[in-house]
C-alpha cells in the first residue's frame, strides 16, 4: 500500500528556509555566470551581501584588526 503524506496548511512557512533557498539560488546564478571554476570567498560575500569584518569573530567596529 502506498502512503501519501497529508497536505500541509499553505499558510505555514519556514521563513529561515525560504531565505536559505533564496541565497542558494543567488549563489547558483553567480556561479553559472562566473568565468572561473569556483567563486572566490570575496565574490561569495558580495553575492550574499556579507560584511567581511562582521563575518570574522573578534573583528568589527569595536575590535579593529
Amino acid at each position: 500500500m502506498l502512503y501519501v503524506a497529508g497536505h500541509r496548511n499553505s499558510t505555514v512557512q519556514d521563513h529561515v528556509a525560504l531565505v536559505e533557498i533564496d541565497l542558494t539560488g543567488e549563489l547558483m546564478i553567480a556561479a553559472a555566470a562566473a568565468s572561473e571554476d569556483r567563486l572566490s570567498s570575496d565574490r561569495i560575500d558580495e553575492v550574499l551581501d556579507v560584511d567581511a569584518d562582521r563575518a570574522q569573530p573578534g573583528h568589527g567596529p569595536g575590535n579593529p584588526r
